[in-house]
C-alpha cells in the first residue's frame, strides 16, 4: 500500500513543453513566444509565411538576432497557439467539435487568412464550422460551451449565432416532424392528430442543460422565435433549473452554507429562468412555480420577478395544493413560520384575475344556460377550500397577526364560500391558539363567519363553543332555531293544524332582542331544546300515522273483495227459477255483508 502511495502519476506535459517534440531541432529558434506564462522556442520564418500579426511583430524586432514576442490576451491561451504553430509549420491535426471554434479565434487573432496564405486555417476553420458542426446539433452545443471562454470575439465572429441559428432550426425541424408522425385517420376517415401527453420528441432538452445560463436564454429566445411549442419550453426550463439548482447546487441542503458566488450564480438562474416562462397558461406545472418562488425569495431575487410569479400563479391558483402554498418564511427569528405576505398578494392577483375575466365574459356566462356555475365561479370553490384549509394551517402561529389573518380570508368574494364550515374550523383553531385575544377582537373575527351558512353540524359545535363571542353565539343558536322551526313546520300534514304555541314562539324570539346578551342566550337554549323535544315527537306522531295508513290500506284491500263476492251471489240468486228459495236466500248474503261491515267498523 505505502509503494502505491509513494508513486505518483506523471503531470500532464503544458503546451510549451510539447512543443520541443514536433519542432525541428536541426535549425536553431530565433524567436521566443510567451503566453499565458509559457513560452515557446520556435523560428520565424514558417510563422511570417503564414501570420500576418506575426510578420508585423517581427518587423518591430528586426534589430535582435533573437526575438522575443508576447501575445497578450490571445483567446484560447497556450493551447489555441500551440494548434496555430502546428498549422504554420505544416503538421496535421484533426479539426473537431471541441477546436473549431479556438481555431476560427486563434487564426482570427494571428490574422492566418487569405490575404497571407492560400488555404490558411481561418478558411479551413469556417468551412467545418458551416459544413459539419451546423448540420449536428450535439457538435453546435459543444462548441458553444467552447464558446464560453473565447468571448467576446467567438460571438464577434458570429460563431456563436451561428450554432444558436441551427440548434433553434433543428428544434423547429423536430417539432415538424414530430406533428406529422402523429397525424392518423380516425373512425370516420377524417385525418387528425392524436394527443401527445410528454414531449418523446423533444431530445433536445437534455442536450441544452449543459449550457451556459447566458447562452441558454439566447437559445430559448431563439427558440421562441422559431414558433416551437410552449410546452416543450416549459419542459426545458423545468430540466434545467432542475440540474441547476437541485444537483448542482446545494440550494435545497439547509446544513450547508453557500458562498456568495454560489447566491450570485443561482439568483442569476432564478431570474432567467422565470423570464423565459412562456406566457400560455398550463405550459409549465404549477408546482414549478412554487418551487420557483421559494428559491426567489429564499436568494432574495429582484421584485419584478416575485411579483411576475405571483401573477402567473395567481391566474391558476384553482389547480393548486395546501402543500404549494406553504412557503416558508426567511426573515426575521420573530416572523411567521410561513410566508403568509406572499399568499396574500397571490390571492389578490386571483381575485382581480377573477373579476377581469368575469367582465370580459358575460355574455359566455349567459349563454351557458345549461351549466350550474361558469368556470370562474367553479374555480372560486376550489380556491376558498384551498384558502380555508390555509388558514386552519397558519392558525396556530403565536406570530400571526390577526390583521393578517383576516385579510387572507377576506381576499375572496363573499359568494366564494358557499358553505363556512372550514372558515369555522380555522377560525376555531386561531382562537384556541391566541387564547388572549380580547372581546373586540373576537368579535372583530367572528364577524367573518355567515352562520347561515354551517352545516348542521358546525352549527351545534359552534352553540356551545365558548370561544366564540357572545354576539355569535345567539346569532348561532337563532339560526338553529329558525332551521328547528322550518323543520318542524314542514313535518306537519297539510290537513293537520299547526301547533297552538307556534306563535308564542314566534314573538318569544322577538322580545329576545331586546333582553341582554346572557339572558337572550339562555333564552334562545332553552326555546332550541323545547324545540328539539317536540320535533323529536312529530316524527314519533308521523311514523304511527305512517303504521295505521298501512294497516287501513290492507283491510280496504280485503272489504273490497268481500262486497264483491256478495253481490255476486246477489245476482246469482234473482236468476234461480224457484221464488222460495229466492226469498230464502236473499236475506243471507245481506246479514253477512251487514257483519262484515260491522267488523271492519269495528277495527277501524
Amino acid at each position: 500500500m505505502d509503494k502505491h502511495h509513494n508513486q505518483q502519476l506523471p503531470l500532464p506535459k503544458s503546451a510549451s513543453q510539447r512543443c520541443s517534440e514536433w519542432v525541428f531541432r536541426d535549425v536553431p529558434s530565433d524567436i521566443i513566444i510567451e503566453v499565458d506564462g509559457g513560452t515557446f522556442s520556435l523560428h520565424k520564418f514558417p510563422l511570417v509565411s503564414r501570420s500576418g500579426r506575426m510578420r508585423k511583430l517581427v518587423a518591430e524586432h528586426r534589430e535582435s538576432d533573437v526575438s522575443r514576442i508576447e501575445l497578450l490576451s490571445l483567446p484560447g491561451g497556450a493551447e489555441s497557439f500551440e494548434l496555430a504553430a502546428k498549422f504554420c509549420y505544416g503538421i496535421n491535426f484533426e479539426i473537431t467539435a471541441a477546436n473549431v471554434a479556438q481555431l476560427c479565434c486563434v487564426s482570427d487573432y494571428l490574422e492566418l487568412t487569405e490575404e497571407y496564405s492560400k488555404n490558411n486555417l481561418c478558411s479551413r476553420a469556417e468551412e467545418y464550422l458551416d459544413s459539419v458542426v451546423i448540420k449536428h446539433l450535439e457538435m453546435c452545443v459543444q462548441v458553444l460551451q467552447q464558446c464560453e471562454n473565447l468571448l467576446p470575439l467567438a460571438d464577434e465572429l458570429q460563431i456563436v449565432t451561428k450554432c444558436m441559428d441551427a440548434i433553434a432550426s433543428k428544434a423547429c425541424v423536430e417539432q415538424i416532424a414530430s406533428s406529422f408522425s402523429r397525424l392518423e385517420y380516425s373512425s370516420s376517415g377524417r385525418l387528425h392528430m392524436s394527443k401527445q401527453t410528454k414531449c418523446e420528441s423533444d431530445w433536445w432538452i437534455e442536450d441544452l442543460s449543459v449550457l451556459r445560463v447566458d447562452f441558454y436564454q439566447r437559445v430559448i429566445t431563439a427558440i421562441k422565435c422559431r414558433g416551437v411549442r410552449p410546452e416543450s419550453i416549459g419542459a426545458s426550463l423545468v430540466h434545467y433549473a432542475e440540474k441547476e439548482l437541485i444537483k448542482k447546487s446545494s440550494l435545497w441542503n439547509q446544513s450547508t452554507v453557500m458562498s456568495a458566488g454560489s447566491n450570485d450564480h443561482e439568483r442569476l438562474v432564478v431570474e432567467t429562468i422565470i423570464s423565459l416562462l412562456p406566457v400560455e397558461k398550463f405550459a409549465v406545472p404549477i408546482t414549478f412555480f412554487f418551487g420557483m418562488l421559494r428559491s426567489a425569495v429564499m436568494l432574495d431575487c429582484s421584485v419584478a420577478c416575485r411579483l411576475d410569479l405571483e401573477r402567473r400563479i395567481g391566474s391558476q391558483l384553482d389547480i393548486a395544493t395546501l402543500d404549494d402554498l406553504l412557503i416558508p418564511s426567511f426573515r426575521n427569528a420573530g416572523d411567521t413560520l410561513f410566508d403568509v405576505d406572499t399568499i396574500h398578494r397571490i390571492l389578490v392577483n386571483f381575485s382581480q384575475q377573477d373579476d377581469s375575466d368575469e367582465d370580459m365574459d358575460d355574455e359566455s356566462m349567459f349563454e351557458s344556460d345549461n351549466s350550474p356555475s361558469s368556470p370562474s365561479q367553479t374555480a372560486l370553490f376550489k380556491v376558498s377550500k384551498l384558502v380555508d384549509n390555509y388558514l386552519a394551517e397558519i392558525a396556530p402561529d403565536a406570530n400571526l397577526k390577526l390583521n393578517m389573518f383576516i385579510a387572507i380570508a377576506e381576499s375572496l368574494p363573499a359568494h366564494a364560500r358557499t358553505v363556512h364550515d372550514g372558515l369555522y374550523r380555522a377560525i376555531d383553531i386561531y382562537l384556541k391558539a391566541h387564547a388572549s385575544l380580547s372581546d373586540p377582537d373576537k368579535r372583530k373575527l367572528c364577524k367573518l363567519i355567515d352562520f347561515q351558512k354551517l352545516s348542521q353540524e358546525a352549527g351545534a359545535h359552534a352553540a356551545q363553543n365558548e370561544r366564540l363571542s357572545i354576539q355569535s353565539i345567539v346569532q348561532v343558536l337563532y339560526y338553529e332555531q329558525l332551521r328547528l322551526r322550518n323543520s318542524l313546520y314542514c313535518s306537519y300534514p297539510e290537513d293537520d293544524p299547526k301547533p297552538i304555541h307556534q306563535s308564542w314562539r314566534i314573538n318569544s324570539g322577538a322580545r329576545s332582542a331586546a333582553m341582554s346578551p346572557r339572558d337572550n342566550y339562555a333564552s334562545l337554549r332553552r326555546e332550541n331544546r323545547d324545540l328539539k323535544l317536540e320535533l323529536a315527537r312529530m316524527r314519533m306522531r308521523l311514523n304511527d300515522l305512517e303504521k295505521d295508513h298501512v294497516y287501513m290500506k290492507r283491510n280496504l284491500q280485503r272489504s273490497s273483495s268481500r262486497k264483491f263476492m256478495s253481490s255476486f251471489s246477489k245476482k246469482f240468486v234473482k236468476l234461480n227459477i224457484f221464488g222460495h228459495a229466492s226469498s230464502r236466500g236473499s236475506t243471507s248474503p245481506s246479514k253477512h255483508s251487514q257483519i262484515s261491515e260491522s267488523k271492519l267498523t269495528e277495527r277501524t
